[in-house]
C-alpha cells in the first residue's frame, strides 16, 4: 500500500498539472489517450518478456498480478483527475475580474454559434 502511494501520488499530480492547462471538453480524451499510452505499450512488453520468453502465456497476468493491476489503475486514476481538474476550475473565479465568457474559448465558441 506504501508503495502504491508513493507510485500513484506524484502521477496523480503531474496528471493534474498537465490537464488543468487542457480546455475542459479536452481533459477526457486526452487522459484516455494518456492511460493508453502508459499500460498498452508496457502491457504489450510484459506479455513479450513474461508470456513468450519466460513462456508463461496469458497466465502471466495472474502470475504477476502485481504488473497486471497498473494496466488498470491508469483507466480509472485518468478520468477521475478529469473530474477533480474539472471541479476545482468551476470553483476557482476568474483572475481579474473578467467573466468567463471573455476567455478565449468561451469567444470562439460564441463566435461559431453566431
Amino acid at each position: 500500500m506504501g508503495f502504491d502511494l508513493l507510485v500513484l501520488l506524484p502521477i496523480s499530480v503531474v496528471l493534474y498539472l498537465v490537464l488543468k492547462r487542457v480546455p475542459s471538453g479536452r481533459r477526457m480524451p486526452l487522459a484516455l489517450w494518456i492511460a493508453f499510452y502508459f499500460t498498452v505499450p508496457l502491457a504489450a512488453y510484459d506479455y513479450l518478456y513474461c508470456g513468450l520468453i519466460l513462456d508463461r502465456g496469458i497466465g502471466f497476468l495472474w502470475e504477476f498480478w502485481y504488473l497486471t493491476v497498473y494496466y488498470v489503475i491508469p483507466w480509472v486514476l485518468a478520468p477521475a483527475v478529469v473530474l477533480l481538474a474539472n471541479r476545482i476550475a468551476k470553483e476557482q473565479p476568474v483572475v481579474g475580474g473578467a467573466s468567463r465568457e471573455a476567455t478565449p474559448e468561451h469567444r470562439e465558441v460564441r463566435q461559431l454559434a453566431e
